[in-house]
């Protein structure tokens, strides 16, 4: 099972493959914006995938779009209502700021 650490607090958690991130973060009561209930349509749950990102599933025309529009986005940014975990250990950072809309 893939472990799941979370930044800056340094969690980890071991989680199934297929497990949604934002899932996993709020199992960890780490403080993270859900606004849309995992629906990609406001950007709240935006993330940092700093190591593990190519295990992580592709992201699809919804989660692209919605990221085009929030603030701060990188080539390592994801929503973490979207991205669902891989067979791969993963590091993600929760941002500091609301970086959605």
């Amino acid at each position: 099972m893939p472990v799941v650490t979370i930044m800056p607090a340094g969690k980890k958690l071991n989680a199934p493959s297929g497990t949604p991130l934002l899932e996993i973060v709020l199992k960890s009561e780490e403080g993270i914006g859900h606004k849309c209930g995992g629906k990609a349509s406001c950007g709240t749950c935006h993330i940092f995938v700093t190591e593990g990102r190519k295990s992580l599933t592709k992201i699809d025309r919804t989660e692209n779009e919605r990221l085009d529009s929030v603030v701060g986005v990188g080539s390592k940014s994801r929503l973490a209502c979207q991205a669902r975990l891989g067979e791969e250990d993963i590091t993600l950072e929760i941002l500091g700021f609301a970086s959605g809309l």
